[in-house]
């Protein structure tokens, strides 16, 4: 996914480092923002791999640090917990003014009951979504008890939280236990989706149910089963990522279907590779994700490039068996085909070029199975049909690409 780095001054002047997570070569269809946890950053990768569900689903995420956090400017110590709602909303202010208005708002921990507090002051937010929230945002105060009573006695104290230190003032103590947000949570009047692992040992899933009972219709709780508080499993937070950017599409209002789908009608594909060789591609509006194995410097996310290939005639093949059968009234109930790509020596080809190595050819094996009440007379006829399909045509034919650098 395309990320962009950017930045925008809050009330107070300070500049807050933000990144701008974008669908691959296409204008976002709506917009999210993201609150990330409690003295976490914008780059924390569980909120990467939850950008990157919704930016293939063609949602936009704006995710930022929050003031004296990351890369953000200002003092950590002069914030609190109704600082970082005042940055959640410049956020939305800068994303609606500058790019579009956001109609997602996802939180993770303490950003979850942040972006609870600040849906109300959002017009343009049509869903909200916590993960591992507390239900009061005092319940983030247990992180700081073996600091309670110096900061009570002293006015401020150095915390250690995460191999981080971090200066704590009683402001910031005395702003948690002010916040009530039953009220809030309860005339919340958007949708819900309320993200929690039972074994969540930093912020107990007894806040789920809290939040749950006290949030009005339509509401939705997922069990994240075995995840840890920051769903440092890659796994748990892609789930999460998924989940939300399927949820969300219920409620947001879709722009109007963006120009590059019109590319359809010329058959265009993009494709974007960033770090790694993991490569994203959008084929007639659809995400896929390509990847080569381990063994050879890929990270085995998707499919190879030639596994693609390999489908693709597959399919074609299929396609071109039912389509035939369907024509000619013949009972074909279902076809499969199974296909093996490899490249072998032409050993019998003549070459011209003195010490040349021998070329190789790429061999597709195609087994077809087809299922129905078929005599051999109709089923010798499919497999004729099947070396005509289009894919096939195309791969035995002689091709020509050309390429040209976009200006």
């Amino acid at each position: 996914m395309p990320s962009n780095k950017l930045n925008f001054k809050n009330r107070n002047g300070d500049a807050l480092h933000a990144r701008l997570d974008l669908p691959a070569n296409c204008e976002p269809v709506a917009f999210a923002l993201f609150a990330h946890c409690f003295t976490c950053s914008k780059d924390l990768k569980a909120v990467h791999n939850i950008s990157h569900a919704l930016t293939k689903e063609g949602v936009a995420v704006l995710r930022f640090d929050f003031t004296g956090l990351g890369e953000s400017e200002g003092d950590f110590a002069d914030t609190n917990f109704s600082s970082n709602v005042e940055d959640l909303v410049d956020a939305a202010g800068y994303l609606e003014e500058n790019h579009g208005p956001a109609q997602v708002l996802i939180g993770h921990s303490l950003g979850g009951a942040a972006v609870l507090m600040a849906a109300a002051r959002l017009p343009s937010v049509k869903a909200v979504a916590t993960i591992g929230a507390p239900a009061e945002p005092e319940h983030v105060s247990h992180l700081l008890e073996s600091s309670r009573e110096e900061i009570e006695r002293e006015g401020k104290a150095d915390v250690t939280i995460g191999g981080r230190t971090f200066t704590v003032k009683k402001q910031f103590l005395d702003d948690l236990s002010d916040t009530n947000m039953h009220d809030i949570i309860h005339n919340l009047k958007r949708p819900l989706l309320i993200f929690h692992s039972p074994i969540d040992n930093v912020v107990g899933v007894e806040n789920a149910r809290k939040i749950f009972l006290a949030a009005r219709h339509p509401k939705s709780y997922v069990s994240l089963d075995s995840a840890d508080h920051l769903l440092s499993r890659q796994t748990d937070s892609r789930y999460v990522g998924h989940i939300v950017s399927a949820w969300s599409q219920k409620y947001i209002e879709v722009k109007d279907q963006p120009s590059w789908y019109d590319d359809v009608k010329d058959n265009r594909i993009a494709v974007r590779t960033e770090a790694g060789l993991r490569t994203e591609m959008l084929a007639n509006g659809f995400g896929l994700v390509a990847d080569e194995p381990i063994k050879y410097g890929g990270a085995n996310t998707g499919p190879t490039p030639y596994d693609y290939l390999a489908s693709a005639l597959g399919a074609c093949t299929s396609m071109t068996l039912r389509m035939y059968a369907d024509r000619k009234g013949w009972p074909l109930e279902a076809v499969t085909v199974k296909v093996n790509h490899k490249k072998v020596h032409a050993e019998d080809s003549e070459d011209d070029t003195e010490g040349k190595k021998p070329r190789k050819l790429d061999r597709f094996e195609r087994i077809i199975s087809v299922e129905g009440e078929l005599d051999d007379e109709q089923r010798e006829r499919l497999l004729e049909i099947a070396n005509r399909c289009p894919v096939h045509r195309t791969l035995e034919s002689d091709v020509h690409i050309e390429s040209k650098l976009e200006t």
